[in-house]
């Protein structure tokens, strides 16, 4: 086999190709990878040139890898991962939560944990510093399993295997109400009383969604001539959307902290069943030569659980 020299092969270009295929956008991926979009369109180029093969179809309204493109990024992204997992071991030869953390958090928790959370860390860890990636679960998953993140925050059980997850501790979900809701007047509430066509649900790709749905099992199906269920973008519109009388839906308990603005207008109601809850966990990459680390780190997140949820039962 004759040498194949690597000197015209960047890691910087294959950087830039993958953020070609994740954003599908000339633009934006110039705009993640901190460049001009002549630059990195120049180098996507010359990787095409040096790989003989044209990586995407383009167009003025499209972007998309062809057919020898998307097995070559996948091989990309391969290389990208080697050389992070590089870095990663000598990393943590050295002082292995000194410095930058990458860590992902998907946003039904984020904005209530991470700031009682910041605080404890920095005590802690005084030398981490930690750059903060919100995102929906299956774009978290994504960016862990490709190395562009070290360490990511999310409900379990995760969707793949390809990752060592450990449980931190239990949220209560809690049925919020408009004041003058029928549901409202009940102290206490079943998960079976929930399977009514006034439940509001996040979009899709919340795992919140697909918790509640698993939870509100009776859910009838839509009357003829209904419309679909309300849809909210995000948790907080999804709590603007109850306190207007629009319906009712489950609230992960963090969320519900300093709602007193409200009070006159949600009921909150707690349910009997010990299901009506989920588990918050610290998820990373099998392969990280970390793993040591991030499970003392996990067992510190577990002895510092924000009020007022659980610990995991079974933490070690």
């Amino acid at each position: 086999m004759s040498y194949i020299p690597l000197a015209g092969l960047s890691l910087r270009d294959i950087e830039y190709v993958v953020a070609v295929d994740d954003l599908r956008n000339f633009s934006r991926a110039a705009e993640r990878c901190g460049v001009s979009q002549a630059g990195l369109s120049e180098q996507v180029r010359k990787l095409e040139q040096l790989l003989d093969v044209t990586l995407f179809e383009r167009s003025r309204r499209h972007v998309a890898p062809t057919p020898e493109g998307e097995r070559l990024i996948t091989l990309g992204r391969e290389v990208l991962a080697a050389a992070r997992n590089l870095l990663e071991v000598a990393r943590a030869r050295c002082s292995p939560l000194d410095g930058i953390l990458r860590l992902g958090v998907i946003p039904t928790l984020g904005p209530y944990y991470i700031p009682s959370l910041l605080p404890q860390l920095r005590h802690k860890y005084p030398q981490l510093s930690l750059q903060l990636t919100e995102g929906m679960t299956d774009i978290i998953v994504r960016q862990l399993r490709g190395g562009e993140l070290d360490l990511a925050l999310m409900a379990l059980p995760a969707p793949t295997d390809t990752l060592e997850t450990v449980p931190l501790f239990n949220e209560a979900f809690l049925g919020v109400f408009p004041s003058t809701h029928e549901l409202a007047h009940h102290k206490t509430l079943k998960l079976q009383q929930l399977g009514r066509h006034d439940l509001l649900l996040l979009e899709d790709g919340h795992c919140l969604r697909d918790q509640a749905l698993s939870l509100c099992t009776a859910l009838p199906r839509p009357r003829e001539g209904s419309s679909n269920p309300r849809l909210a973008t995000s948790l907080e519109m999804l709590w603007y959307m109850i306190g207007a009388g629009e319906g009712f839906s489950l609230i992960p308990q963090l969320a519900l902290q300093n709602r007193s603005n409200f009070q006159n207008l949600v009921r909150i109601r707690s349910f009997t069943e010990a299901e009506a809850q989920r588990t918050i966990g610290l998820a990373w990459r099998r392969s990280d030569p970390r793993a040591e680390v991030f499970r003392r780190l996990a067992h510190f997140l577990r002895e510092t659980t924000p009020e007022p949820c659980t610990p995991y039962p079974s933490a070690p």
